[in-house]
């Protein structure tokens, strides 16, 4: 096998004949004081010692990591995680353990459960013209945060670009998440889905749900791509599936993850309803059915009136203005002049009033959950 395609392999997990391998260097003073612990103790296989007469340098492996144990070396002792499905058990019942060496042991939860932090209610704007910053996130993507303050780390709400568009250097990956929204603002973008067959368009005014770790993929994007993405909690995982190719065919279409279905909402042809605010009118998008009540999602536009103020029992209210103008009138708050790109979150119990409405106003509204109830209050 040549340089190369050794060097190849080996960045994809293979090791060719036994050419290449990757160890960590620790230090210590005395090596007799740490064989017992990292075989004993972590249960780890000792690969190699030298010299034999005096031994200043030991190897050990196991649990896909590879230490090498050397007498004098400068690095500092560091931090090895050990991720099981019995961290109670594995070391009799210690969570944190410090080798001879000084190097620390942290023994962890392979697949932590996810963490829901209570909402933390408030009310809060986030204007477009106030310059937030766009910063380079995964896969080169740039993000621009629609709730800074993101309710206590109960939700992440982003506004995405992708420079030039063109092909996404993406990989197949799953977030843990409980909740997670993708709606294609402005141009359009190629997405792949587990179970979900072909390549699938997304145009402008579409939306899917991505229900908790189902596989997916975003492959091209036009110039002009925007997407706003909603997740929940606001800090989630997200997992590169080496292993897993898609396409990978069309799956059982009740298929759920989770408790969730794959839900792919298509602007063109959709039928408008009366919105929970009188004087709008709305999309219906089938998330609130899709995730059994977790969130619902719907495009509301301005038909005509002076809308009522309105209020909602829902732990997190998030709408982010797609097209138009308006003014929000909130309880207790300052009116605020809103415009497209702009965002706001109504804590529950709140009473709002969307007044100033232009005849192009169009607004992307989150709630969760997606079963909360509405009044018309005056």
């Amino acid at each position: 096998m040549s340089g190369k395609a050794s060097q190849d392999a080996a960045r994809a997990g293979a090791s060719p004949e036994g050419e290449i391998r990757a160890e960590i260097r620790l230090p210590t003073q005395e090596l007799r004081d740490d064989l017992p612990f990292f075989t004993g103790v972590l249960g780890m296989r000792l690969d190699e010692i030298f010299p034999a007469d005096d031994p200043r340098v030991a190897v050990f492996s196991g649990y896909g990591l590879r230490v090498r144990i050397e007498k004098g070396a400068t690095e500092p002792p560091g931090t090895i995680r050990i991720l099981t499905r019995d961290p109670d058990g594995f070391a009799d019942d210690k969570r944190e353990l410090v080798a001879p060496n000084g190097t620390r042991v942290e023994i962890a939860e392979l697949h932590p459960p996810m963490q829901m932090p209570e909402t933390e209610h408030l009310f809060d704007v986030r204007r477009l013209r106030d310059g937030a910053p766009w910063v380079i996130g995964r896969a080169g993507m740039n993000y621009r945060d629609l709730l800074p303050t993101r309710l206590g780390g109960a939700i992440i709400a982003s506004h995405i670009r992708v420079p030039g568009g063109g092909e996404v250097p993406d990989m197949v990956h799953y977030h843990t998440v409980g909740f997670q929204l993708i709606f294609c603002y402005k141009g359009w973008v190629d997405v792949l889905y587990e179970d979900q067959g072909d390549t699938m368009r997304l145009h402008a005014g579409d939306c899917v749900i991505q229900p908790p770790e189902i596989r997916h993929r975003v492959c091209h994007a036009s110039p002009d791509i925007e997407v706003i993405e909603i997740g929940v909690p606001a800090e989630h995982v997200t997992t590169i599936d080496h292993g897993f190719e898609l396409p990978n065919g069309r799956g059982d279409p009740s298929r759920e993850w989770q408790g969730q279905r794959f839900v792919h909402h298509v602007k063109e042809g959709a039928e408008w309803q009366p919105f929970r605010v009188p004087g709008f009118a709305c999309r219906e998008t089938g998330i609130s059915d899709g995730t059994k009540g977790v969130a619902g999602i719907q495009i509301a536009r301005f038909e005509d009136g002076a809308p009522p103020a309105t209020r909602t029992d829902a732990d997190i209210h998030f709408t982010f203005v797609m097209e138009g103008t308006m003014v929000l009138h909130a309880e207790g708050q300052e009116p605020r002049a809103l415009e497209a790109g702009d965002a706001f979150v109504i804590p529950p119990g709140m009473a709002a009033r969307y007044a100033e409405c232009s005849e192009d106003l169009e607004l992307l509204e989150c709630a969760l959950r997606g079963d909360f109830k509405s009044k018309v209050v005056g």
